[in-house]
């Protein structure tokens, strides 16, 4: 039992790294966006707004929700190992 929750725990932090590295992967591609399109600084300072309305916000949440769940199931197996485990 115990070995079967170590490996949720261990499946679901590999799943919450994947999902970390997916959302950078997203940021890394829209700020090369944006270098490519070379714009001035005024068009700069307007992206920079954006970003920080739009996709800080939707990113901030995705991972925030990722580590929710991961910080939940590591209690659980912590709590369950503890209890089980004797």
């Amino acid at each position: 039992m115990t070995l079967y929750m170590i490996i949720g725990g261990v499946i679901t932090s590999i799943a919450a790294l994947v999902g970390t590295f997916l959302v950078g992967r997203d940021v890394t591609r829209q700020m090369k966006k944006y270098e490519e399109e070379g714009a001035t600084s005024q068009d700069e300072l307007a992206r920079s707004l954006e970003y920080e309305k739009n996709s800080l916000g939707y990113n901030i949440k995705r991972l925030s929700w990722i580590y929710v769940v991961l910080g939940l199931v590591v209690l659980i197996v912590s709590i369950s190992i503890a209890y089980y485990g004797k």
